[in-house]
């Protein structure tokens, strides 16, 4: 089953004074129909001006990832030493058994930043960060970003590399794939998850459905997924736990 949210139906939300684009309800938006999908809280979009800062108060038994679209920002945990992303660079803030406090401030030329908010499976963690670079061009394939599934990590194969996933408390994952026009990307997982689909920009196809740059797809009872890239696209696929008992 595909739900397909179209961009200019996003919500609009207010946070710290940054005025943040939502696919789910989130800070001063409410959205019965659009709550969650499975433990992914939220997707928020928001553009940061020139040394813009964003902060968030107390959380906990959350796993914030923020993708960096354009330009860059330093990102910092309470506690934690201030880390420098540019544009395709990944900040995870694993607020654990509560942080107090975590922002995220613009370079000289801002940031595009699309924030995913994943409920946390293991509890009572310390409160950690965690960074990783840009993604080079790619083959067109999905890349982990970031995982809460141990076999993911190359230090569990024994075969370490640059680029491996953020490390989450969720048992979810992030992948991004860039897909040169009249190609396409594969994804497969098992039952029970969710995945849910940004299209960051270009245009895609999923069977006789097309997507724009800024909609998105919920998948619900999909385990193969296909994508076909009708121009130049990026697109940013979560899956999650189908689990919504929390809500």
């Amino acid at each position: 089953m595909m739900d397909i949210r179209r961009a200019a139906t996003l919500g609009t939300a207010h946070s710290d004074g940054l005025e943040l684009r939502c696919h789910f309800a989130f800070a001063d938006y409410t959205d019965p129909a659009h709550v969650h999908e499975g433990r992914l809280r939220a997707v928020n979009l928001g553009i940061l001006g020139a040394g813009e800062t964003y902060r968030l108060g107390q959380e906990a038994s959350v796993d914030i990832v923020t993708w960096v679209q354009a330009g860059s920002l330093s990102a910092q945990m309470d506690g934690c030493e201030p880390e420098q992303l540019g544009a395709g660079g990944v900040h995870l803030a694993s607020t654990g058994n509560g942080c107090a406090a975590v922002q995220w401030c613009a370079g000289p030329q801002g940031a595009s930043i699309i924030q995913f908010w994943l409920l946390a499976d293991i509890e009572g963690t310390t409160p950690a960060q965690e960074t990783r670079a840009g993604l080079p061009g790619g083959d067109g394939g999905f890349v982990l970003l970031a995982s809460g599934f141990p076999e993911d990590d190359p230090e569990e194969s024994g075969a370490v590399a640059d680029g491996a996933p953020v490390a989450l408390s969720a048992r979810a994952r992030l992948a991004q794939a860039a897909i040169p026009a009249g190609e396409g990307a594969a994804y497969s997982t098992c039952n029970g998850r969710d995945l849910y689909l940004v299209v960051v920009s270009g245009s895609i196809g999923i069977g006789a459905a097309v997507l724009e740059h800024g909609d998105a797809a919920a998948l619900a009872e999909v385990t193969d997924l296909t994508i076909i890239a009708r121009a130049d696209a990026v697109v940013l696929l979560v899956d999650v736990g189908a689990d919504t008992s929390v809500f």
